[in-house]
């Protein structure tokens, strides 16, 4: 996430979903019982600009990185962000969610 997260006067979360052969949507089990990520998930870890890189993958990303992991699951997936009290950017779309992009 951009220095300054998501623009919202409330509080922001992005959860992971592993998709079904049918189609639903379910949790990750995951070792750190962890489903989402947001502004107000503890002990996360900010780039000295005041971006937020959050490592999205199955593996575990070592203790470094544990903080700013979202496990996702091995096969298909979808993210919902939800912002909750949007400001006029986010509500017009003037603001856009940073895209994705695979680790080296």
């Amino acid at each position: 996430m951009p220095p300054g997260g998501v623009p919202v006067d409330a509080f922001w979360s992005l959860t992971m979903y592993t998709v079904t052969p049918e189609g639903r949507y379910f949790f990750v089990e995951n070792p750190i019982n962890r489903y989402s990520i947001g502004d107000r998930t503890p002990g996360l870890v900010l780039e000295p600009d005041g971006s937020l890189e959050i490592a999205i993958q199955h593996e575990h990303p070592g203790d470094a990185q544990v903080a700013n992991w979202l496990p996702a699951p091995e096969g298909p997936m979808r993210l919902a962000l939800r912002a909750y009290l949007p400001r006029e950017e986010l509500r017009r779309r003037a603001w856009r969610v940073p895209a994705l992009r695979r680790a080296s």
